[in-house]
């Protein structure tokens, strides 16, 4: 709405013209992408073009890349037992970072006695003295690590990882879906042997996401069987149009990655600088590498909820942190596993901005931003007295 600012780009972004242009064609198509005739051919033209573009934005192969209904199905699919690369032993356990998304947290196809976490610093940061600790004590294990948090934007070291992970033996998944579009990488920078992607996070649609293997990862059993798509590693018909989508947005955000990310990070620092106009607000990873469009910050006596629907009412759309957990408020397990008391996890608010974010978007925010403060600092201060 004209009259709204959005900033919960990290929990969706608004569809690309690119995206819904290519959406829009897909459906004027007719056919199975699996069927060989005519009609057919043209869908199947339609997923292989929008892999490839998928595939070279991460420095893949198309082959290596499985389309799938999202993030957290790719995730999923992403944590199986008996991974394995070359002639290296499968892996039969699961380490994963503390501050991970809820579906990498929920451990894929591992028992739940295979699954370890990680330790993170205060900053957010993996603790890699406690990874190596974890690898030394167990079978050779598949490692989960995200690429960037998804609440408090940090970058999270994952080539140092990956030396770590692959001298004792080990695999590493790499969420970058929160990473994809705002920051520069493929597999060979971040050494992952798996990394997930989700299209929604780029301006593509939502339903559509993918896994993509690095050149001789074997051992990846199809969570859904049936058909025979996806080379066998998903079955069902594919989603054209979502994929078509997913193609589109992935080509725009690469070309626009360098621009976006200098022009959203002046906007970003003009923001916190604002919101440090108030006495004692904390940004959280503030002292790491994070991405250039998030913010996550609280103020003594400041309730998320009552922040959110806040700025709601101020016409500012922002979160408290992940957006999937059903529409909940809920204490952020990202902040209590950084070592932060229940009561600052309960308060922390998420700011994420986007191509479209303008200066008045930040202006207007930091307007409704000191009228909610005031708000907060005269209850903080009713309660304290």
């Amino acid at each position: 709405m004209a009259d709204r600012v959005y900033l919960d780009w990290n929990a969706t972004t608004p569809l690309r013209q690119e995206a819904k242009a290519a959406m829009a064609a897909a459906w004027e198509l007719s056919g199975n992408p699996s069927s060989v005739h005519s009609e057919g051919r043209r869908a199947r033209r339609l997923v292989e073009d929008a892999r490839g573009v998928v595939a070279k934005a991460v420095g893949g192969r198309s082959q290596d890349v499985v389309f799938l209904s999202g993030g957290t199905e790719a995730n999923a699919l992403a944590l199986t037992p008996g991974l394995r690369r070359g002639a290296g032993a499968p892996v039969r356990r699961l380490l994963v970072s503390a501050i991970e998304h809820a579906s990498v947290l929920a451990g894929g196809r591992f028992a739940a006695e295979a699954i370890a976490a990680i330790n993170v610093t205060r900053a957010g940061v993996i603790d890699l003295d406690h990874l190596r600790a974890l690898l030394a004590d167990g079978p050779p294990a598949l490692v989960s690590v995200m690429l960037a948090n998804n609440e408090t934007g940090a970058i999270q070291p994952v080539a140092d990882v990956a030396e770590i992970v692959h001298a004792a033996g080990g695999l590493l998944h790499v969420d970058a879906i929160q990473a994809f579009g705002k920051i520069p990488f493929d597999l060979a920078s971040t050494q992952a042997d798996l990394l997930t992607l989700s299209a929604h996070k780029i301006g593509g649609p939502k339903g559509a996401g993918a896994l993509v293997l690095a050149e001789g990862v074997e051992g990846l059993e199809a969570a859904l069987r049936g058909g025979g798509q996806e080379l066998g590693r998903r079955a069902g018909t594919e989603n054209v149009a979502g994929i078509a989508g997913f193609g589109a947005a992935a080509k725009a955000a690469m070309v626009a990655l360098k621009a976006d990310a200098a022009r959203v990070r002046g906007l970003r620092d003009r923001l916190e600088h604002g919101l440090r106009q108030t006495p004692d607000v904390l940004v959280f990873s503030d002292n790491v590498k994070r991405l250039p469009n998030t913010v996550l910050f609280t103020a003594p006596g400041m309730k998320a909820e009552t922040a959110v629907i806040g700025f709601d009412l101020g016409g500012i759309a922002v979160s408290s942190g992940s957006a999937c957990s059903s529409g909940k408020v809920q204490p952020s397990h990202v902040l209590e596993a950084m070592g932060y008391r229940s009561e600052m996890s309960q308060g922390a608010v998420r700011l994420s901005l986007g191509w479209s974010t303008t200066e008045t978007d930040v202006d207007l925010t930091l307007k409704a931003w000191r009228k909610l403060a005031d708000t907060l600092v005269k209850g903080e201060r009713r309660n304290t007295a």
